[in-house]
């Protein structure tokens, strides 16, 4: 279990700018990995007014819970560890496990009995060191629509800030407004109905 500032600056990208950052950083299938995450919150969104957000992220068979919080700089991410019926009880909405993603809850006064599981969004990941930072190139799939996003994750957010806008201006990919990945997810559910 454990609690991180987490800093990082996203940009959506083409398919066409996808493949030529795969093909520049000499990203072959062996790099990739896939994650689920699946993704909660109450009927009203009240984790999204509050400018957060809650999943669990299945990977290799691993199942972790986290909660994403507003910071003062970048968020506040709590995770937390999870077996897989503790996963299963969560999806089928029968239980919510102890720990400190339900003390976070908690302390904020949150209704842990209005948390509804919302559906899943896929991701095939790469993950590579880049100037003191991580840089993270996903292919995401959810709600029959897919989308590409470019991710630096850094401890400085000027100097992040700065390498990140070099690379895409290297590479020649407009700076464009990126929600993540739960806000897309809810944007394409609610614009289905």
């Amino acid at each position: 279990m454990s609690q991180h500032i987490e800093i990082e600056f996203k940009n959506m990208l083409t398919n066409k700018e996808y493949l030529h950052l795969i093909t520049e950083f000499s990203i072959n299938e062996t790099m990739i990995d896939t994650q689920i995450n699946h993704y909660f919150d109450t009927e009203g969104f009240q984790l999204k007014e509050l400018g957060s957000a809650l999943r669990i992220r299945e990977k290799d068979g691993d199942f972790e819970l986290t909660l994403k919080q507003p910071a003062e700089v970048g968020l506040l991410e709590t995770n937390q560890p999870l077996a897989k019926q503790v996963a299963s009880a969560m999806l089928e909405g029968t239980a919510f496990p102890s720990g400190i993603v339900l003390e976070q809850l908690e302390k904020i006064g949150f209704p842990i009995d209005k948390l509804q599981y919302f559906g899943s969004l896929t991701t095939k990941r790469c993950e590579l060191q880049y100037k003191g930072g991580l840089l993270v190139l996903d292919h995401s799939l959810y709600l029959s629509k897919e989308d590409y996003e470019l991710e630096y994750e850094v401890q400085d957010p000027l100097e992040g800030e700065l390498t990140f806008k070099q690379l895409l201006q290297t590479f020649q990919i407009p700076i464009r407004v990126t929600e993540n990945k739960i806000k897309r997810f809810y944007n394409q559910k609610y614009s289905l109905h």
